[in-house]
């Protein structure tokens, strides 16, 4: 998307009312003691009548002089008020789903965070016509709008130096918003970050197998069995092996992995639920319940508190707004991925975040971070890595965390 037609959407949706003060969150219910530090919630209006609902907390230790930085989750079709209240937000939530105490690791400690609901139909956003079928050209170009309305609504952050991060989807997110906003000179864009993030089905498909059996998941008959049918001269296709044995394998290690009460999102961790909140539930049930709960997951206390008709005032939600749920199926299975089908494993993904990520870094401005957990499943290190190394750029380890950073210049400085 080049940036000329992006100013004329911009045209469409710059009238928007309201202003900072109006979106100050002035009281949270749940807290102890309210924060010394300002935040906000309102709406962004984007192209096609469409409102990305938005959390901006500031920094708590210089806010005019701290680094601004979008937080988006992934899904696609999942909230990114999960990260600010499970993950990294100044505040986390409790499991009476009432009660929230602050986190001594939030990102705002040293940063100004602004989390976002993305696309539409996500959390508390929403559109005017009620159709959230969207695609990653349309998601890219509508949180680059967003972000011209923060700077708008927030112009004393215009020249704060500005990172872009995510999780999971958030490793297409990310990218490809960055390609935009890297043609916008009045945003300082410094660099991009994703933490366990999806750089290609391929490479993550083909590198859990591994990380199952480098893990003691696979037992050495199904590894042999998987080596004599899925792997040939050297090389093992993990990913779309036509062969009805490798096929059969690798259903078994599919059944290990995701079915057998294992937390995808950190190996030795509870599943909460247990075994049977993991059983895979139908197309047409999902539609129904508009819910896509991720596995292992308890969104219970999320969804009572921001559900809460006291903190849905506080924090000015539209009464046109959907019931929040931590993912949403209806915008989750209808997602068209970059090669324009509808939840498929695409052949071209890999090459066109490669041009990107390419792009972008051969700028010699901008760093880029790949950082991972060493336990999560969803989204493995091992993948990430092989991805990294596919790059063919200078790369520097940073083994306690096993993040990569691509080398361009010396770390993320403040951030």
């Amino acid at each position: 998307m080049h940036l000329a037609l992006v100013c004329l959407l911009l045209l469409g949706v710059l009238e928007v009312s309201g202003a900072p003060n109006a979106d100050e969150i002035k009281y949270l219910p749940g807290l102890s003691k309210q924060p010394s530090f300002k935040h906000y919630s309102g709406y962004f209006s984007v192209a096609d009548n469409k409102h990305l609902h938005y959390w901006f907390v500031e920094s708590q230790k210089d806010p005019a002089g701290s680094p601004v930085v979008l937080w988006l989750n992934g899904g696609p079709g999942c909230s990114s008020l999960d990260g600010l209240l499970t993950e990294h937000g100044p505040f986390l939530i409790q499991d009476d789903g009432a009660t929230l105490e602050y986190n001594p690791y939030a990102w705002n400690k040293i940063a100004n965070v602004l989390y976002l609901e993305s696309p539409a139909g996500v959390g508390f956003s929403y559109s005017d016509d009620q159709k959230y079928t969207t695609n990653d050209t349309e998601v890219a170009t509508n949180n680059y709008l967003a972000l011209k309305e923060f700077f708008r609504l927030f112009p004393e952050f215009s020249k704060n130096e500005f990172f872009l991060t995510g999780e999971s989807y958030g490793g297409i997110y990310i990218p490809t918003l960055a390609e935009i906003v890297m043609e916008d000179s009045s945003i300082n864009l410094q660099g991009i970050a994703v933490g366990n993030g999806l750089s290609s089905y391929e490479l993550n498909d083909n590198s859990l197998v591994y990380f199952a059996y480098y893990h003691g998941l696979l037992g050495t008959s199904l590894w042999n069995d998987l080596q004599t049918f899925c792997c040939k001269d050297g090389a093992c296709n993990f990913y779309d092996n036509q062969d009805v044995n490798c096929s059969t394998s690798l259903y078994a290690v599919q059944n290990i992995v995701y079915n057998s009460g294992l937390n995808m999102y950190n190996l030795y961790a509870p599943c909460a639920g247990g075994v049977q909140q993991r059983k895979l539930r139908s197309v047409v049930s999902l539609f129904k319940s508009s819910r896509l709960d991720p596995p292992c997951t308890n969104s219970t206390p999320s969804t009572l508190f921001l559900n809460n008709p006291l903190v849905k005032s506080a924090l000015h939600i539209s009464p046109k707004a959907l019931d929040w749920i931590i993912c949403s199926a209806e915008v989750n299975l209808n997602y068209k991925r970059l090669d324009g089908n509808v939840n498929t494993y695409e052949s071209n993904i890999l090459q066109l975040l490669l041009i990107s990520i390419k792009f972008f870094i051969f700028q010699q401005k901008y760093r880029v971070l790949v950082y991972n957990g060493d336990v999560d499943m969803a989204c493995n290190f091992l993948g990430d890595e092989w991805f990294v190394e596919s790059l063919q750029q200078q790369v520097s380890y940073c083994p306690q965390i096993l993040c990569v950073l691509l080398s361009f210049s010396l770390g993320l400085g403040n951030f």
